[in-house]
C-alpha cells in the first residue's frame, strides 16, 4: 500500500484474515472493533476496584495489557546449541565452555511472559514469578502456567535448581516461586472459590527439590547462613557476588538467609494446606518450620559461634565477610540486604492448628524443648482475636527500630516507596578496599550486569511489594489495636504502614495536584502532548528521589504490580 498522507491526516488500512467470500466483512470492519473495544471495557470493568479514580483503572488497565502484550514464544534447546545442528559445520571448540554448559536438558517450545519485548527472548525466573500475580487478575490459568513451568522438568534442573534466565542459568536469584504459587492459590480461592489443590500439590513436590538444592548449595557451612550470591541485586554492595570470593573468604549474606527463611515459611503454609485433605502433609509442614526456626536462630548467633548478621550497635542487619582463620568483617551498609529479612514472617493461630493434631503435636514439644532456638523466631502473642505465634526474625523491639529507618524519609523512605539504599550514603559512603557505595537515586555510576541495573538508592516495585505483604502479615498476627510510633511521629498500625508504601508507589504514575505524573520526570511531552501524557510507560525502576522511571521504559514486567497494588488497596 502507498499512501500520501497530508500533515495533519490520518488514513486507515483494514486487513481481514478469511476466505475470499469472507471478503465482505471488511465493509463491517467499524462495526466489529467497535463491539472489541465495548467487550474489552466490560471486561475491565469487572476486573478494575470500586475504590479506583479514572486514572488509577488507566494505569492497571494499561499494567495489563503491557504484561498480556509481553507473552513471547521462547525456542531453545541447549544441546542442540551446545553440539551444533549441522554435522559438517562443527560448532567452536570454545562453545563447549561458555556458559550453560550445565544445562544440556534446557528445552523450551513455550509462551512466556517476558521482562521486555524490545530485544530478543529470554525470560527472567524471578521477574516471572512477579509477573504472575498481576496476570492472575485476567488470566489465571495463563498465570499458574507460567510458575509451573519452571518447575517442569525441561526447565527445572535435575538438581532441583530453576533456571534464572539466558544470560547465566547457574546464576542465584530469590526464591520466590512457593509465593508466587501460594499467593496464585489463595487469590483464585478468594475471587473464584476454586481451590485448585493439583496446582499447589504438583508445584509443591518440584519446590521441594528446589529447597533442597537451596540447603545444599549455598549453605556450605552447614550453619544455616547462607552465601546465595547475586541474588538479582545486581550492585548492592561492594564486591559482585556473582564471582567467588578469593582464598576461601565467604559472604555470609543477610537476604540470602532472609529469603531462606521466607522460602521455609511459605513451604510451611502450603503444607498445611495440603494437609487439610492429606495429613501426611502435617510432618512435612514440620520439617520447613523446623528448617525456619534453625535459620532464624541462625542469622543471629551463626553456627552457635556468638556472631550475628544483626547489628544491636545501629539495629540493622548487615552482610559479613568470614575469613578461613574465623575472623569476620561486617560490611556495615544500610540497604534492602538488611530489611529483607522481614520478609520471613508467618503467624500460626493456635485455634486454627487444631485441625492438624500432628503438627501441634511437634509444635508444643518445640515450645518446651527448643527454648534456645525459637526465643529468637517465634513470639507469643495475645489480642482479641486468640491467641497465636508470630514466627519473624525480628523480635519486637528489633521490628520497631528497623522500621523506624524504613520509615524515615532521611533513610529509607521516598514519595515513591522504598529505597534499595538508604539516603545516609549520600554523605557517607560506605568503603572498602578500593570499592565504595554511597547513595545514587538515579542511574548508577557503578557497571555490572549490563550496565542499567542500579540497587543503590532507586525504588523497585519487587522488593518495595514484599516489604508490603509482610507489614500486612503483621497486622493480622499483632491484631489491629497494636501501634508503630514510625511514620511521621503517628501511632498507626502495621497496615497503615503498608497501605502508605502502596499509596506511594501507585502515586509514581498517578496524576498529582499539579497534573504531573512523576513517572515522566522532566519530559515535557510525556507530560503535556494529550497524545502521549495518558500513555504510561512501566519502567525497571524509578529515581529515589523523584519518582522518575529509570532502566528499560518497556519492562511493564514487574513494575506492572502496581495493578495488584490497586486491586488491593482501593477495594
Amino acid at each position: 500500500y502507498e499512501l500520501n498522507i497530508a500533515a495533519g491526516s490520518s488514513e486507515s488500512i483494514v486487513l481481514y484474515l478469511g476466505t475470499e467470500r469472507e471478503h465482505a466483512t471488511i465493509n463491517q470492519s467499524e462495526r466489529i472493533l467497535k463491539e472489541r473495544i465495548d467487550e474489552t471495557n466490560q471486561f475491565y470493568e469487572t476486573v478494575h476496584p470500586p475504590k479506583a479514580s479514572s486514572d488509577e483503572r488507566l494505569i492497571q488497565r494499561q499494567a495489563l495489557a503491557g504484561l498480556l502484550w509481553s507473552k513471547q514464544f521462547y525456542y531453545i534447546d541447549i544441546e542442540r546449541w551446545l553440539d551444533g545442528d549441522d554435522p559438517s559445520c562443527k560448532p567452536p571448540l570454545q562453545r563447549a565452555r561458555i556458559r550453560n554448559t550445565h544445562w544440556r536438558h534446557l528445552n523450551s517450545m513455550r509462551i512466556l511472559s517476558m521482562p521486555d519485548k524490545w530485544e530478543y527472548p529470554w525470560f527472567a525466573a524471578w521477574d516471572l514469578a512477579f509477573h504472575a500475580v498481576p496476570l492472575g487478575l485476567v488470566d489465571m490459568d495463563f498465570a499458574k502456567e507460567q510458575i509451573s513451568l519452571l518447575l517442569f522438568e525441561q526447565f527445572q534442573h535435575p538438581n532441583g535448581q530453576i533456571p534464572s534466565y539466558e544470560w547465566e542459568f547457574s546464576d542465584l536469584t530469590p526464591p520466590v516461586h512457593a509465593w508466587a504459587t501460594w499467593r496464585l492459590f489463595h487469590l483464585e480461592r478468594v475471587r473464584t472459590g476454586k481451590q485448585d489443590r493439583d496446582f499447589l500439590e504438583k508445584n509443591f513436590h518440584k519446590l521441594m527439590l528446589n529447597f533442597t538444592w537451596w540447603v545444599n548449595k549455598v549453605d556450605a557451612e552447614g550453619n544455616n547462613v547462607f552465601e546465595g550470591g547475586f541474588l538479582g541485586l545486581d550492585n548492592i554492595t561492594v564486591l559482585d557476588r556473582s564471582e567467588k570470593l578469593q582464598d576461601g573468604i565467604r559472604l555470609e549474606q543477610a537476604d540470602a538467609t532472609g529469603w531462606m527463611g521466607s522460602f521455609s515459611l511459605t513451604m510451611m503454609r502450603l503444607a498445611l494446606e495440603l494437609a487439610k485433605e492429606d495429613p501426611v502433609y502435617e510432618r512435612l509442614a514440620t520439617k520447613f518450620f523446623q528448617h525456619y526456626i534453625y535459620i532464624g536462630a541462625a542469622i543471629k548467633n551463626m553456627g552457635g559461634q556468638h556472631m550475628s548478621l544483626w547489628s544491636e550497635e545501629d539495629g540493622f542487619f548487615h552482610d559479613i565477610l568470614r575469613y578461613p582463620d574465623g575472623t569476620c568483617h561486617t560490611l556495615n551498609i544500610r540497604s534492602l540486604v538488611g530489611i529483607i529479612p522481614l520478609y520471613a514472617v508467618e503467624r500460626l493461630e493456635l485455634t486454627w492448628l487444631e485441625s492438624f493434631p500432628e503438627f501441634r503435636k511437634r509444635l508444643d514439644w518445640a515450645l518446651k524443648n527448643k527454648q534456645d532456638l525459637l526465643k529468637n523466631c517465634c513470639y507469643p502473642v495475645q489480642h482479641k482475636r486468640g491467641d497465636s505465634l508470630v514466627l519473624s526474625i525480628f523480635d519486637e523491639q528489633q521490628l520497631m527500630r528497623l522500621l523506624k529507618c524504613v520509615f524515615d524519609p532521611d533513610e529509607f523512605l521516598s514519595d515513591f516507596g522504598i529505597r534499595s539504599l538508604s539516603k545516609v550514603h549520600a554523605e557517607n559512603p560506605f568503603r572498602f578496599g578500593d570499592s565504595s557505595v554511597h547513595y545514587e537515586p538515579g542511574e548508577s555510576e557503578n557497571k555490572l550486569k549490563g550496565g542499567n541495573s542500579n540497587w543503590r538508592g532507586p525504588v523497585w516495585f519487587p522488593t518495595t511489594f514484599m516489604i508490603i505483604e509482610s507489614l500486612k502479615k503483621l497486622n493480622k498476627a499483632y491484631g489491629p489495636d497494636f501501634r508503630v510510633n514510625t511514620f511521621a511521629n503517628k501511632q498507626v498500625t502495621f497496615d497503615e504502614l503498608a497501605r502508605e508504601i502502596a499509596d506511594r508507589l501507585i502515586a509514581i504514575f498517578t496524576r498529582n495536584a499539579a497534573g504531573i505524573r512523576p513517572v515522566f520526570g522532566n519530559n515535557a511531552k510525556f507530560q503535556n502532548d494529550p497524545h502521549w501524557r495518558d500513555y504510561i510507560l512501566f519502567y525497571e525502576y524509578f529515581n529515589g528521589d523523584t519518582g522518575e522511571g529509570l532502566g528499560a521504559s518497556h519492562q511493564t514486567g514487574w513494575s506492572g504490580l502496581v495493578a495488584t497494588l490497586i486491586d488491593e488497596w482501593r477495594r
